[in-house]
């Protein structure tokens, strides 16, 4: 049989080194990261600084408050990424910013600084996906080819997959998203937001030792969170509930730990059926594990497990990358303009609704 054809990437090697600041603003993390391509074909990070919005336990972040923070802190981070990247606006070639999916406000807020320093310094802009920016640092980060993308975050749950230059979504959220679910959870038992809700729920689950039954709903290749999420709460206010996990010799309680661990497994579990329903679809061997929920060590642990039986591969990225940051944005946005896109002022909007497969991914073959 003749050999698989293998395309030829339509980004040719940059003529020289190409410099882009990328500004990530979407929820309460604002980041900013300094990133440059140079002619050998090599990928360097010169800087990546994020700062969060943390609000009190029990409390998630507001729009408005959310964008208050970012506006107050916009100068000092891209300050300090321009500082450990030794460079100054005046050497970069583009301006990147997040033009959605996200909160309105504190994607407008962003989207502003960019504007300004696009017209200060002369630099074009460039508006990112910031789906796509997280699978472009997650393939960039751990060199997965062409993997099976699970997509986690606070406001995103999606299964994806590449195809003539577009990510198709195979799956996603029917409802609230697996950031969301937690996130909610953990205000509904007062657990800290520093340094995140899910971290902290991560950690509670640890200490779990019973599985409680949750409603497992996986339609096809899409998920529905919001029913495990009441089904959880709705033990709470069962009278066995303690809190602090306290038992008499011979009760049954049921602990907020238990809680903890009881939801991520049910959820992380339909996020493997899903994700290896879609890898069997396209016959591919690698799963990429990308946004702020694929930080989550079990998740990683349960997909593995998955991947190693279909003797695949998985990939995943510590916090500096899966968390939002200004890099990811960066990453993208210098692979589109290298295409030849730019964004005018004119058009330099958001979109709190911008799908993963509006994207052209020109710079794929």
């Amino acid at each position: 049989m003749p050999g698989k054809i293998r395309k030829r990437s339509p980004l040719k090697l940059p003529d020289k080194p190409y410099i882009a600041l990328g500004l990530e603003g979407s929820a309460n993390k604002l980041g900013a990261g300094v990133i440059k391509h140079s002619p050998d074909g090599s990928t360097v990070v010169l800087s990546n600084v994020r700062h969060t919005y943390i609000t009190p336990p029990g409390e998630g972040f507001q729009p408005r408050d959310t964008a208050q923070h970012h506006r107050q802190w916009a100068m000092s981070i891209i300050k300090d990424a321009m500082k450990q990247a030794g460079i100054s606006l005046h050497d970069i070639d583009c301006i990147c910013y997040t033009k959605g999916p996200g909160m309105g406000a504190p994607l407008t807020s962003v989207a502003l600084v960019a504007r300004t320093l696009s017209l200060l310094y002369g630099k074009p802009l460039v508006g990112v996906n910031h789906c796509v920016g997280h699978i472009e640092m997650g393939r960039q980060i751990t060199g997965a080819q062409n993997p099976v993308v699970l997509y986690v975050s606070g406001g995103n749950t999606q299964v994806i997959a590449y195809s003539q230059q577009c990510y198709r979504i195979f799956g996603e959220t029917l409802d609230i998203a697996v950031g969301n679910c937690l996130d909610r959870f953990a205000r509904v038992i007062n657990l800290r937001n520093d340094p995140s809700p899910g971290y902290n729920i991560e950690q509670e689950a640890k200490k779990g030792t019973r599985l409680l039954p949750l409603p497992y709903t996986t339609k096809g290749m899409d998920v529905s969170l919001s029913g495990i999420l009441t089904s959880t709460e709705a033990y709470t206010l069962d009278k066995r509930f303690r809190m602090d996990g306290v038992a008499n010799e011979g009760e049954d309680v049921i602990t907020s730990q238990d809680l903890c661990f009881s939801l991520q497994e049910t959820v992380f579990a339909m996020l493997v059926e899903i994700t290896e329903r879609a890898m069997a679809h396209i016959g591919s061997k690698e799963v990429l594990i990308v946004g702020g929920v694929g930080c989550n060590e079990r998740l990683q642990e349960m997909m593995g497990v998955m991947a190693q039986e279909r003797d695949g591969q998985i990939f995943a990225t510590d916090e500096r990358f899966c968390i939002d940051n200004g890099i990811m944005i960066a990453q993208a946005g210098l692979l589109s303009y290298r295409m030849g896109f730019q964004t005018p002022i004119t058009k330099s909007t958001c979109t709190q609704r911008f799908r993963t497969d509006e994207v052209h991914v020109a710079w794929r073959a």
